[in-house]
């Protein structure tokens, strides 16, 4: 039996850290938080210096049970989950539960799941980070104050099902201040004029018009066609000729390897993913992969990390495998270490990096889903980038005249003459090869025009510009980024448009409201002061409680203040010249959880609604060529929650709804003549036959089209990426 007893937060690093440990341990998972406020109240007790009520959810009782049982038989409990507040705040809610003695439990932390890692743990065994657990029960008592009172004020003055978050409020306020820079955004025509030349005999290349009276020419000087066409007039029938030819190398160096929002912003940019997918893939990568006969093993270190400092084993391996893989000239002659730069990096000891430079992406992508793969190669490449010699760049200036106007054209290249880190991690400057040209020599004129251009305004969000602009303000941390995007797309504050995040309508009423009347709630600079309190909490300079308390106090009573002062028909409530056509009272434009439509104020008599345009006009129904089944009326197409659908036009006297089929181009196997289509239901999307209820087939993951070798049922697509048997208990599935 063993006789200790070690304790993780997921099954998957559970399975990772037992290769490595003896049959004197056991390794037991305890799937995450085991305890937290409860979700149906406040939680906190405000009179009390802000006592967390801690409860054991009814889904965590039997697993915590049976962890219970198992520490009160061993010799010795070792918490190891991760090293940072979270991690620290489950080790201490363990040891809580259990009231084991001090000698009978430790905590163990480590940054990479291996085996030297999880050794040199051992060996080093500590107490329960008391002030990091105060950290992290400051951050829960601070978010749940916030939400759980401004959500109840934005159902009532709003609309029900609204939710305010410390963070994520002030995250919605920069996406709808940017929605609005882009409306006001007035776009300004200019004109550049360029030349295509030509070594005589040799390689043409492209000139800019850069100087004019030997003063650099601003982007916007040229405001008009008749202005370009005035300077190319004078430039027709010129001479052109080589003023000046400058040249000079450059040196690149790498960038430094990742950080928890970097990643997220590369990862966002280079590989489409969003910041909660990359954070997914990353906690896999982390936890462990099966890599055939080696096993399960962690590939990558701790993911949620604002340190950019390499531990010195890994720059010495780095630095080995550099020099056997590229050669001597591409490796240093000591470790190019990073300063960190960061609020709060004190929490991490290292970067995101491959725990070992040697598990080459393309060796181990048999073992990876398509995603893990991205993101382990980009991981693996910028991390060993970083310890490669610099790219050596040849940069060219070519300035041209002419013999008719003090006009100076300017073109520039760029060789690069030794790859360095570029080799593997390639950035987005390509190579503009420039002629060999010499001072004063004379130049063919292939080409001259001039060439309309537009100020563009300032683009969206994206998962990647956000993180940064969230981080650069000092709000939030490495672990909250991922959460408070994916909670603001669930609320419907915003909708993704492509990679861009656009707010809706109700984020705006919402983001104006929280701004003039719960101002310091969404202020950057109060959040971004907050942070860095709950990082004084964490070092032990400050008690959490009385941080709490200088800004509960005065938030509570504005909150009270405001329940009396805000009417909610100012917020949600426009007057219009729209009259209801059922019972001829007057609509008004409301603003609901789903943007925007023109409702009766007969309600709730009469529960008329219509869809209206971005102008504020009714859009007229979308009648569809088929009747309702029960009355026989026109069905019209709607827009709900989910999107559109079909409705009886004589809604609310008939309320006969359908959705709208999504085929999937497979056969139904069990009626063979239905078609499988996409449906939705309260337990998510799942997909059945289009014959329903004639025929009832069903599966809950979107089948492939094809059958299985081994019991005919058909394949579905899996998590990961990975393919499989909609059959639970076919032998395909156990492999």
């Amino acid at each position: 039996m063993a006789k200790n007893l070690v304790i993780v937060e997921s099954p998957t690093k559970a399975k990772t850290i037992s290769k490595f440990l003896g049959r004197d341990f056991k390794v037991d998972s305890s799937y995450g938080h085991v305890r937290d406020l409860p979700k149906s109240q406040l939680g906190v007790d405000v009179d009390n210096n802000f006592t967390p009520k801690y409860i054991v959810f009814r889904a965590n009782q039997k697993r915590l049970t049976a962890l219970k049982k198992e520490a009160a038989k061993a010799d010795k409990v070792y918490y190891a989950t991760d090293e940072d507040r979270e991690g620290e705040a489950i080790a201490w809610h363990l040891s809580q539960i259990f009231k084991l003695p001090e000698d009978k439990q430790s905590r163990i932390a480590f940054h990479e799941i291996t085996n030297e890692a999880v050794a040199e743990a051992l060996k080093n065994p500590r107490q329960i980070d008391s002030h990091l657990v105060d950290a992290q029960q400051a951050r829960r008592v601070l978010d749940r104050l916030v939400g759980y009172k401004l959500s109840p004020f934005l159902w009532k003055k709003v609309v029900r099902g609204l939710s305010a978050g410390r963070v994520q409020s002030v995250a919605v306020r920069l996406i709808v201040e940017r929605e609005r820079e882009i409306d006001k955004f007035i776009k300004e025509e200019y004109w550049s004029v360029e030349v295509d030349l030509q070594k005589t005999g040799d390689g043409q290349f492209r000139a800019k018009l850069h100087k004019v009276d030997d003063k650099v020419l601003d982007k916007l000087a040229i405001k008009s066609e008749t202005e370009a066409k005035l300077i190319t007039d004078k430039l027709i029938s010129a001479v052109y000729q080589v003023a000046e030819v400058e040249k000079k190398e450059t040196q690149k160096s790498p960038l430094p390897p990742f950080r928890t929002s970097t990643l997220q912003q590369e990862a966002n940019r280079r590989l489409g993913f969003s910041a909660k997918q990359t954070m997914m893939i990353a906690q896999q990568l982390y936890e462990g992969i099966k890599l055939g006969s080696r096993g399960q093993i962690g590939l990558i270190t701790y993911m949620r990390t604002d340190s950019l400092i390499l531990a010195d084993r890994f720059l010495n391996e780095a630095s080995q495998f550099i020099k056997s893989q590229y050669g001597q000239e591409f490796s240093l002659g000591s470790p190019r270490r990073f300063k960190n730069n960061s609020k709060g990096a004190q929490e991490a000891h290292e970067a995101i990096r491959p725990t070992d430079p040697n598990n080459l992406p393309e060796q181990i992508k048999e073992f990876l889903s398509p995603q893990q793969y991205r993101l382990y190669d980009l991981i693996w490449r910028r991390t060993i980038a970083s310890q490669m010699a610099g790219a050596v760049l040849a940069n060219t200036a070519v300035d041209v005249k002419n013999d008719k106007t003090n006009y100076i054209f300017r073109a520039t290249g760029q060789v690069i003459k030794f790859a360095g880190f570029l080799k593997i991690y390639p950035q987005s400057s390509e190579e503009v090869i420039l002629p060999d040209v010499q001072k004063d020599e004379v130049l063919d004129l292939l080409k001259l025009e001039p060439l309309q251009h537009f100020t563009q305004p300032p683009a969206r969000y994206s998962d990647a510009t956000l993180v940064k602009a969230l981080e650069e303000k000092g709000i939030g941390r490495p672990s909250t980024y991922a959460p408070i995007i994916a909670t603001i797309i669930t609320r419907h504050y915003v909708e993704r448009d492509g990679r861009r995040l656009k707010p809706t309508d109700i984020a705006f009423l919402v983001s104006d409201l929280l701004v003039e009347h719960f101002p310091q709630v969404v202020d950057y600079d109060f959040t971004a002061e907050l942070e860095e309190e709950l990082d004084s909490v964490a070092e032990g300079e400050l008690e959490w409680q009385p941080m709490i308390k200088k800004f509960y106090e005065p938030f509570s009573q504005n909150l009270e203040k405001k329940y009396e002062e805000v009417s909610k028909d100012e917020l949600v409530n426009e007057k219009t010249d729209e009259v209801c056509e059922k019972c001829g009272q007057p609509m008004i434009i409301k603003t609901g959880r789903f943007g925007k439509f023109l409702a009766c104020t007969g309600y709730p008599e009469c529960k008329n609604t219509k869809n209206i345009n971005g102008e504020g006009q009714a859009e007229p129904a979308e009648v569809i060529d088929e009747q309702c089944p029960k009355c026989g009326k026109p069905m019209i197409m709607k827009t709900g929650r989910f999107g559109k659908f079909i409705a009886c036009s004589d809604y609310p006297a008939c309320k006969t709804t359908k959705q709208i089929l999504k085929p999937t181009g497979v056969k139904c196997p069990e009626c063979g003549s239905g078609d499988i289509i996409e449906r939705r239901s309260k337990r998510g999307t799942f997909y059945g036959c289009s014959r329903y209820p004639d025929c009832k087939f069903t599966v809950w993951t979107k089948p492939t089209g094809a059958k299985c070798s081994i019991c005919n049922s058909l394949m579905v697509y899996q998590k990961q990426g990975k393919v499989g048997c909609s059959n639970k208990e076919c032998s395909t599935n156990k492999k």
